[in-house]
């Protein structure tokens, strides 16, 4: 029995060593595998901190560059003139050129350009702006390429208007108020007597019915006058979250749908819109040359069509301002233009 059972023992511990012997190459693998995996995991996560600290870096690289551009170009009570432009409205002889030359022949106009920010949206815009204007800030949009002309309501126009939204937002955050203006405006006088005291938002309309507080006015977001205050800041918030609330309009369209949203009334928001007697455009004209203080290319479309008009406004104010002092007081000369954009 004892033999027996010592037999029974001899050959179950002769199994059991066998079985070790098996999976011992087997264990060392899984160890090796688990230890090869754990260093990958490390190194992946150090490259992922690597690349999550470098955009915080770049990104707090972005908000420095843009904050000293703000402080140098800012007035009085941290005020700044803000425009956006791409490749195709900053070639030679186009939208841009003219812009500028409007705050060099207007009525005290040539001291607002030392407070204008130019957003370039892309590479040639921006290196057409430091060519010729000291307060250039680029705005990367990771993955959009917003070069060429965007054609109203297309994919592209779309995000760069929202883009536009955003980063005027993000200014307001800053502390600093604006004035947004599209650089199919021209400048022909000074507007900051125009605008409302004490007003949070103030915009531009296509069409004005005579009240500046009534919301059936229809609003153009390329003229903007905002100050930077806790009420501005939710309302730019909200007006971006309302792209998804609202698909495929544009910024413009989507302040149409929410201008009357209880929100507005919540935060306490004042909004005034500005008469086109002095803020007025080729949807409506500003017909007194004594009062007009920027002429928009809206309710015109095709960027040679919008620099054509733009010229003729050029040319008839220039002639007015070149009349005698006593003969400007009694003149009263109509616009030419629009010519092509009504076609």
């Amino acid at each position: 029995m004892n033999s027996a059972g010592g037999d029974s023992m001899i050959t179950n511990g002769s199994s059991h060593s066998s079985s070790a012997a098996i999976h011992r190459p087997a264990v060392r693998i899984t160890v090796l595998f688990l230890g090869v995996l754990a260093v990958s995991c490390l190194v992946l996560y150090k490259l992922d901190s690597i690349s999550m600290l470098y955009n915080l870096t770049s990104q707090g690289k972005t908000d420095l560059e843009l904050e000293r551009i703000l402080k140098n170009a800012s007035a009085e009570h941290k005020t700044v003139i803000l425009t956006t432009l791409n490749q195709a409205w900053a070639e030679p002889g186009s939208i841009f050129d003219l812009f500028l030359e409007s705050f060099q022949v207007g009525d005290k106009t040539q001291n607002l350009v030392n407070n204008l920010i130019i957003i370039s949206m892309d590479e040639k815009a921006h290196a057409r702006c430091l060519a010729i204007h000291p307060h250039c800030y680029a705005l990367r949009t990771e993955g959009l390429n917003f070069t060429s002309e965007a054609y109203f309501m297309s994919e592209e126009y779309l995000k760069m208007m929202w883009r536009r939204i955003e980063f005027l937002g993000t200014v307001l955050q800053m502390g600093y108020s604006f004035v947004f203006t599209d650089a199919d405006i021209v400048w022909l006088r000074n507007p900051f007597p125009r605008f409302y005291r004490k007003v949070d938002f103030q915009i531009a309309c296509d069409n004005y019915y005579g009240d500046p507080a009534d919301k059936n006015n229809r609003p153009n977001g390329g003229f903007t006058y905002v100050r930077s205050n806790r009420r501005t800041i939710q309302f730019y918030k909200f007006w971006f979250q309302s792209r998804e609330t609202y698909p495929g309009n544009h910024d413009q369209d989507v302040l149409n749908m929410i201008k009357n949203d209880p929100f507005l009334e919540k935060i306490r928001l004042k909004m005034r819109f500005l008469d086109t007697a002095y803020f007025g455009g080729f949807c409506e004209r500003s017909e007194d040359f004594h009062k007009v203080c920027t002429m928009h290319a809206n309710c015109c479309y095709g960027l040679g069509t919008k620099v054509h008009d733009l010229k003729i406004v050029l040319e008839d104010w220039k002639l007015f301002m070149s009349l005698p002092r006593e003969e400007k007081a009694l003149a009263s000369p109509s616009w030419r233009a629009p010519q092509n954009c009504s076609t």
